[in-house]
C-alpha cells in the first residue's frame, strides 16, 4: 500500500512538476487546459517618458491647497510635451491581459444585454459609499457616509492617478462604489439579474452580483504602516534574496488579527501546545492591535515577515488584503479555501499558485503540506516560486492599472444614458487630495503618485471564459482537492 507521501507525489505533484504540469506551460493562470498566460518583455514606450504636472505651490496646508487646474467644463490639460522632441520608435504590439482579467465579462454580465440606466444606478446609492462620475476626462466624487478608515481616500486616489497614467482613455461613466467587507448584491433577490443595480466593490463571492475592483491597498495603508504596492513589492523582493528558502523557519506562519472572524479564531486550534505534545507545524501570532496602533504599527513590516519557509493565508470578514503579501514571499501560500474572492485571486490555480487547505480539518492539513514541503524542497519551492511570480508579474501596478481601465471602459459602454456631474459632487484630482494630506497619507499618495504619462497601450483584454472553459476550471479546482485529501488519509 502505498504511503500518503508517495501518493501526494504521485497525483498531486503532476500539477506542479511533471510532464503535463501547469508549470510547464498547460493550461491558463484560471487553470484551463487551453492556453497558458506568459509574461511579456516590459513594455516600451513609443517616445520619451511624458511627466504628469504635479505642484502644491509653496504651501502644503489645507489654505494653500491648489484646486484642480483646468477650468470647469474642459479637458485636463496635456501633459508637459518632452524636450527636445524625440522620433517616436516603433514598438511590439500590447501584450494580452492575464487572464484573470477575462471575469471583468462575467462581472457585468447581468447588463449585458439590456444595459444600465441611471435609475438603476441610483438604486444602489443605499448600498454605496461614494459615486464616481467621469465627464470628459475629468473625475467628481459625490460622498454618501464615512468609511472604515481611508479606504474611500485611497481608493479615489488611486481613481486619479488611472486618468492621469491614461489620460483622455478613460470614457464618459456613472457608478456606485461600497468600501464595505461583506457582499450585499444577493443574486437569489433579483430572479432577472438585469434588474440588480450595478455596485463596484472589492470582494464578491459565487452568490453576490457586484463588479469587482482593486482594493485601497495598493496605493498604500496608512493606518496600519503598509506602504503601496509597487515600492512595498521591491521591498519584499530585497528581503526574499537575503533569507532563501532552506534558511527560512521551517513552518507555517500567519499573524494578524483573530478577533475579525471564526475562521481565524478557528485557526488558533492549531497553535504549537508542547505541554500536550501537539505542533501542528504552524506558528501563529496574534497582532495586539490596540498596542499596534498606539506603536503606530511600527512592528508591522510586511517584508520582514517572510522567514517563513510557508505562510497561511486564512479570510478576514471576507477576504483579506493580505494575500498578494502572503503570495510574494516566495514561500508557498497555504490557503483556506474560502468563498469570498477580489479581482485578481480568480486568477490563481489550486496545486500551482498556492496549497489549498480544507478549512474543515485545516490543522492536519496545514501540518501535512509543511511536513510534504519540507520532504520535497524542490517542489514547495517551485510552487512558491509560481506564487511570488504571480505576484510580481501578473499584479504589478502597471496591469492593476489596465484592470482599471478595462472594467471601467466595458462598464461605460452598458450605459444608456449620458452621464453629468451630480450637484454635490466635488472634483478629483491628485493636487487637491495630495497636497492638504499630512503624515502617512501624504507620504504614501506622493510614493504611489505615478510620475510619467502611459506611453504605451494597455494590454488587450481577451475573450470571456467559454462554458466548456468554466466547467474545466471547476473540474480541475475539485480534482486537486479531492486528491488532497486522499493523500492526506482521510
Amino acid at each position: 500500500m502505498e504511503k500518503p507521501q508517495e501518493l501526494l507525489f504521485k497525483y498531486f505533484g503532476k500539477y506542479i512538476h511533471g510532464p503535463n504540469s501547469f508549470l510547464r506551460g498547460n493550461g491558463t493562470g484560471t487553470g484551463s487546459t487551453s492556453r497558458r498566460w506568459r509574461h511579456p518583455p516590459r513594455r516600451q514606450r513609443s517616445s520619451p517618458p511624458v511627466p504628469i504636472p504635479f505642484s502644491c505651490g509653496n504651501g502644503t496646508s489645507s489654505s494653500s491647497t491648489p484646486l484642480c487646474r483646468h477650468p470647469r467644463g474642459g479637458m485636463p490639460p496635456p501633459a508637459a510635451s518632452p524636450s527636445p522632441a524625440a522620433p517616436e520608435r516603433p514598438v511590439p504590439p500590447p501584450p494580452s491581459c492575464p487572464d484573470y482579467f477575462r471575469h471583468i465579462h462575467s462581472d457585468l454580465a447581468p447588463w449585458r444585454e439590456k444595459g444600465i440606466s441611471r435609475e438603476a444606478v441610483e438604486r444602489g446609492q443605499p448600498n454605496a459609499a461614494f459615486r464616481l462620475t467621469v465627464v470628459s476626462g475629468r473625475a467628481y466624487v459625490e460622498t454618501y457616509h464615512r468609511v472604515f478608515q481611508t479606504r474611500d481616500l485611497f481608493t479615489e486616489w488611486g481613481i486619479a492617478q488611472l486618468l492621469a497614467r491614461y489620460p483622455g482613455r478613460v470614457p464618459d461613466l456613472d457608478l456606485m462604489f461600497n468600501c464595505e467587507d461583506m457582499p450585499e448584491l444577493r443574486a437569489a433577490d433579483y430572479p432577472d439579474t438585469s434588474a440588480a443595480p450595478p455596485l463596484f466593490r472589492y470582494c464578491k463571492d459565487g452568490t453576490s452580483l457586484e463588479v469587482l475592483f482593486p482594493d485601497w491597498s495598493f496605493w498604500g495603508w496608512p493606518e496600519v504602516n503598509i506602504r503601496p504596492w509597487g515600492p512595498l513589492m521591491k521591498e519584499i523582493a530585497k528581503e526574499n534574496a537575503r533569507l532563501p528558502w532552506p534558511d527560512r523557519e521551517p513552518y507555517a506562519f500567519w499573524k494578524g488579527n483573530p478577533d475579525v472572524s471564526d475562521a481565524r479564531r478557528d485557526l488558533f486550534r492549531c497553535s504549537n501546545d508542547s505541554a500536550a505534545g501537539k505542533d501542528w507545524n504552524a506558528r501563529l501570532f496574534a497582532l495586539d492591535w490596540g498596542a499596534a496602533n498606539r506603536n503606530g504599527f511600527k512592528g508591522s513590516n510586511l517584508a520582514e515577515q517572510c522567514r517563513y519557509r510557508y505562510k497561511i493565508y486564512v479570510q478576514g470578514r471576507s477576504w483579506s488584503v493580505s494575500e498578494k503579501y502572503i503570495l510574494a514571499c516566495d514561500s508557498p501560500m497555504l490557503a483556506i479555501d474560502t468563498p469570498f474572492e477580489d479581482f485578481f485571486s480568480r486568477g490563481l490555480v489550486a496545486g500551482r499558485h498556492y496549497w489549498p487547505i480544507d478549512p474543515r480539518d485545516k490543522c492536519r492539513a496545514v501540518k501535512f503540506a509543511v511536513d510534504w514541503g519540507n520532504a520535497h524542497p524542490a517542489l514547495a519551492q517551485r510552487m512558491g516560486k509560481e506564487g511570488s511570480g504571480f505576484a510580481r508579474e501578473e499584479m504589478s501596478m502597471d496591469y492593476v492599472y489596465d484592470y482599471m481601465l478595462h472594467v471601467l471602459t466595458q462598464y461605460a459602454a452598458l450605459l444608456r444614458y449620458k452621464p453629468t456631474v451630480p450637484e454635490n459632487a466635488v472634483e478629483l484630482c491628485p493636487e487637491s487630495m495630495a497636497c492638504s494630506a499630512q503624515g502617512r497619507d501624504r507620504e504614501f499618495m506622493m510614493e504611489s503618485r505615478e510620475m510619467y504619462v502611459a506611453g504605451y497601450e494597455p494590454c488587450t483584454l481577451p475573450p470571456p471564459f467559454t462554458a466548456e472553459e468554466e466547467r474545466e476550471m471547476a473540474a480541475r479546482e475539485e480534482d486537486v482537492r479531492r486528491k488532497v485529501v486522499k493523500m492526506e488519509g482521510r
